[in-house]
């Protein structure tokens, strides 16, 4: 239920509020496996593809049974690029694949496995954070954000997180552009997460930034 009093939050959050987590199945919370799962979607997001191939690839690799850096490790080099292809992930399956490989082995050997030790050793700065997933192979400044606008949601201590993606769709719908002003205008960390996806989906063009400004104002 979207309690905001702001018409064009609430169509925001009607029409264009569906996190990534959300779309590619993932219950997420402050647990080792729906942590690593984020890491995966935010990985292969951030590639220069269709966001709907990445989801989709993203739910056929946890369909096979990759949710965690152990089973991800465990996977052969093929059986991961065979997930990536049937999801249509198919101009960067063999590099991907072989990333995702390096990045679970990471995961594990650096910080036991569990996406919570690397926010401990960052001692929950949303920054030093940023600039430890960098670290993983495949994971650069774009998949950073999209890992710490979603993780908000279950990581308090980084919220409000707000990037420059987000940014732009807020100054496209006339909504302020700071992080603290952004999660003033929503109830919870959640809607936090889900007015962040909005904002990027209205950055990507004006037709959506228009048709949220002519439906709030009706």
């Amino acid at each position: 239920m979207v309690s905001s009093r702001d018409p064009v939050v609430r169509v925001l959050l009607d029409r264009f509020g569906r996190t990534s987590a959300e779309q590619a199945g993932i219950r997420l919370a402050d647990k080792p496996s729906p942590l690593y799962q984020l890491l995966v979607l935010a990985t292969l997001v951030s590639a220069r593809i269709s966001a709907d191939i990445a989801v989709a690839a993203a739910k056929e690799l946890f369909a096979a049974g990759y949710r965690t850096p152990q089973r991800m490790r465990q996977a052969s080099w093929q059986d991961r690029v065979d997930a990536l292809g049937r999801a249509g992930y198919r101009r960067y399956d063999e590099r991907t694949s072989t990333m995702l490989g390096e990045a679970a082995v990471l995961l594990i050997d650096r910080w036991r496995g569990d996406m919570r030790t690397l926010r401990d050793e960052a001692e929950a700065d949303p920054k030093r954070i940023r600039e430890l997933l960098t670290e993983f192979p495949g994971m650069g400044p774009v998949g950073a954000d999209i890992f710490l606008r979603e993780v908000q949601a279950v990581w308090p201590q980084v919220a409000p997180y707000v990037d420059g993606r987000v940014m732009q769709g807020a100054k496209k719908v006339g909504l302020p552009l700071g992080a603290h002003e952004l999660s003033g205008l929503v109830d919870s960390p959640h809607e936090m997460v889900r007015l962040s996806s909005a904002l990027v989906r209205v950055s990507r063009g004006s037709r959506a930034a228009e048709e949220v400004k002519r439906v709030a104002s009706d």
